[in-house]
């Protein structure tokens, strides 16, 4: 097969994710895992029965409709009228996907053009850089810093060249933490229309803000037609395995969307669709207890973490905790994420690996809290050892 390297050279470097390395390390030395960001506990039981019911009863157990099936559309609809005053039809505005992950990479590989610019926050996602250059664009950082990690709305303006095509936005931000301001995204908005850009924009963790709330970007003069919004159910109902993703946008964005998703897995999830769609149904107490209880298993983390010595960044949304490792006298955080397990048996995540401009984030390190108390106070008192 000669000397050409056998993977595509767009994903050069993007061999095993950091995520499958520190879960393998830390099923290998039986560690605490707060690195990956699943929770050790289900979501709703009724939403888990409302699940095995379709499976039983034959709803999805065959394909569903491309768009996703009519209930879950229609709830998808509701719930932005409920919580967003945001309008959409669920016949032509709403796409159902296989969880976020497949939403972004459908929505760029629709979206985007070889050359075609991108800019994203970083640190990002790592599936970001993945779908951007699959797509063949180029992806333009805008570093957020600590410790405050908003955004410098200069820098980004300064960014902004004839080939930019499109901002990735991830509000709240994973890893760090930071939930827009509606003047920042007043800002970013005013700035896309300006240039006449499109927004993706990913929005998993909305219900996941401990103050001030979450503002979509859609809903800004001149940003509904030019915004995909992305959001997801693994993360709002603790069923992550399920991936049952959504794209809200005007039709001809969900129509490009669409073409290139149902190449991707055509469809999935079908009976979860039915659960997802009475999940979204909830009441807002519901909502509510889920941000107040994992607020509660941040500060429990976030303290323990302080007291064992990190510099912690306490962040205002997702179940994510950026920490500077400075003060343990280290330096490196992807060495000290390899090392962690064998000295105090917990898994986290290097900050760095979510970075183009690596020194940013060499020193920084993310915990999950999204997990049951006593596994927290675990890791934390594990932790006291450093």
């Amino acid at each position: 097969m000669g000397a050409r390297p056998l993977l595509n050279r767009r994903l050069a470097g993007m061999g095993t994710t950091i995520f499958a390395e520190m879960s393998a390390l830390a099923t290998a030395t039986g560690s605490i895992n707060l690195g990956q960001g699943f929770p050790d506990t289900d979501g709703p039981r009724e939403i888990a029965e409302a699940a095995a019911q379709a499976v039983l009863t034959g709803q999805g157990n065959q394909y569903p409709p491309g768009p996703g099936i009519p209930e879950l559309r229609a709830a998808i609809t509701e719930h932005q009228q409920r919580f967003y005053g945001l309008g959409y039809d669920p016949d032509t505005e709403v796409l159902v996907t296989a969880g976020a992950t497949e939403a972004i990479a459908a929505a760029l590989l629709a979206l985007l053009e070889p050359g075609d610019e991108v800019i994203a926050f970083e640190p990002f996602y790592d599936s970001y850089a993945a779908c951007i250059a699959m797509a063949g664009a180029v992806r333009v950082p805008l570093t957020l810093r600590a410790p405050s990690f908003r955004p410098d709305l200069d820098e980004l303006r300064a960014l902004i060249t004839p080939r930019t095509r499109l901002l990735l936005l991830n509000t709240p931000h994973n890893p760090t933490g930071t939930v827009l301001t509606p003047e920042e995204l007043a800002a970013i908005a005013a700035l896309a229309v300006e240039h006449d850009l499109l927004v993706v924009t990913d929005e998993v963790y909305e219900h996941l803000v401990f103050s001030g709330g979450h503002h979509p970007i859609a809903a800004l003069p001149g940003m509904r037609e030019r915004t995909v919004s992305i959001s997801s159910a693994g993360k709002t109902f603790s069923f992550t395995g399920w991936k049952v993703g959504w794209v809200t946008a005007t039709a001809p964005l969900v129509a490009a969307v669409r073409t290139a998703k149902q190449y991707l897995t055509y469809v999935s999830s079908g009976p979860f669709q039915y659960a997802v769609a009475q999940a979204l149904h909830l009441p807002d107490s519901y909502f509510e207890n889920f941000r107040t209880d994992l607020a509660r298993k941040r500060d429990l983390l976030a303290d323990g973490l302080s007291a064992a010595g990190f510099e912690v960044h306490r962040p205002q949304g997702t179940y994510f905790i950026t920490t500077d490792i400075t003060p343990l006298g280290e330096k490196d955080g992807l060495e000290f994420c390899r090392s962690l397990p064998e000295r105090c048996g917990v898994v986290a995540i290097p900050n760095s690996v979510f970075y183009d401009n690596t020194d940013a984030g060499r020193s920084l390190v993310r915990f999950t809290f999204c997990k049951k108390d006593e596994v927290l106070r675990e890791a934390v008192e594990r932790l006291q050892r450093l």
